[in-house]
């Protein structure tokens, strides 16, 4: 079980995290709006890259909980 939801948060961070980067980047550098997030929701770029960071601790949770060992005990 543990597998799987590292798995499920680990993705969930890379699409969250991927899209909060491209509209931090997209509104600072180019002044366009690219990726879905704009359409849901409208923020200034700081709170964009502030999802990004949430994307990235997404990640991070996730690669720790899927490497956790399960320790089998033999008799």
């Amino acid at each position: 079980m543990r597998t799987t939801i590292g798995y499920t948060v680990e993705s969930i961070g890379y699409v969250v995290g991927a899209q909060g980067l491209v509209s931090f980047v997209s509104q600072t550098v180019f002044g366009t709006e690219w990726g879905w997030m704009h359409k849901l929701v409208d923020l200034p770029s700081t709170a964009y890259l502030g999802i990004a960071i949430v994307g990235l601790a997404l990640i991070v949770a996730g690669v720790k909980t899927r490497r956790t060992p399960e320790r089998r005990r033999t008799a």
